[in-house]
């Protein structure tokens, strides 16, 4: 029987780094040349959007005047009619979204209506879905201020709402500034 020797504890230390010091590079020449190569890190899919783009090709706004009363003839229930929304007074066409604005759509509540406040509120509630805008806070002015914002960009604008209670009571406000 051969008599081992046992290595001193400093020994049996470079013994260990020069066996790791060998095998570091075995393993990058396996990776490199028998591995199949690392595909790059993929992008980050896309974040996708319900909201419409901006339109390029809306008609120049007008100015036809329509009561309250007159608006709610655009609801939708009527398919051989348009469907309108106002906001702020401002009404808009919104036949070419249906599936949102239509009957049965999400949006549906405030079809051949002026919903400022809802809108503003950011309210689906049908007691919400009125003209009168005059109360909300700041905070929600700037919401409603938004949304029409978004509207104008991309929906025709096709009249004015002539008996909206909030735009009436501000031009009043504007007309007694004025004297």
């Amino acid at each position: 029987m051969t008599p081992t020797i046992p290595l001193p504890p400093k020994s049996a230390a470079a013994l260990l780094a020069a066996f790791l010091v060998g095998l570091y590079p075995a393993a990058l020449l396996v990776r490199r040349y028998l591995l199949p190569p690392t595909p790059p890190p993929t992008p980050a899919p896309k974040r996708t959007t319900i909201m419409q783009p901006a339109r390029t090709d809306l008609d120049p706004p007008k100015d036809d005047p329509y009561t309250l009363a007159q608006l709610a003839e655009f609801s939708g229930s009527d398919p051989s009619k348009p469907i309108y929304i106002s906001i702020k007074g401002t009404v808009f066409d919104v036949s070419r979204n249906t599936a949102v604005y239509g009957p049965g759509g999400s949006y549906a509540l405030f079809a051949g209506k002026d919903a400022s406040r809802g809108l503003g509120m950011s309210s689906l509630k049908a007691e919400d879905a009125i003209p009168d805008y005059a109360g909300l806070a700041d905070k929600d002015r700037k919401v409603l201020d938004d949304w029409h914002a978004f509207f104008e960009k991309r929906y025709n604008i096709v009249g004015k709402v002539i008996d909206h209670p909030t735009v009436l009571a501000e031009q009043r406000e504007a007309e007694k500034a004025n004297l």
